[in-house]
């Protein structure tokens, strides 16, 4: 997987993909997840679950596409099945602290 924590404007924004998909763009009923043009959003670190756990403990939000990701997001208690989204079968969650 990759990680990338940015902060903009005083607030953490983790973005994770799986390491597969990055490059690829996926479209289904004019929705599209396009993980080529925006692969530096998602481009960080190469991590493993544990680390992308531990980087979900804070956070203002997050943007995890594919299934190791998202499985993450479901272990920690941070989003359940019916907050994702599939595109091309891919999994897609966005999640925000408020």
């Amino acid at each position: 997987m990759y990680l990338k924590i940015s902060e903009r404007e005083g607030r953490k924004i983790v973005a994770a993909c799986d390491k597969e998909l990055l490059g690829e763009v996926f479209e289904e009923g004019g929705v599209v997840l396009d993980l080529d043009t925006y692969a530096s959003f998602y481009k960080g670190e190469e991590v493993g679950a544990e680390e992308l756990g531990k980087a979900l403990r804070d956070f203002d939000s997050a943007n995890l596409v594919g299934k190791e990701c998202v499985a993450v997001a479901l272990k920690n208690g941070l989003a359940k099945e019916g907050d994702i989204r599939y595109i091309k079968d891919i999994p897609h969650v966005q999640l925000y602290k408020i």
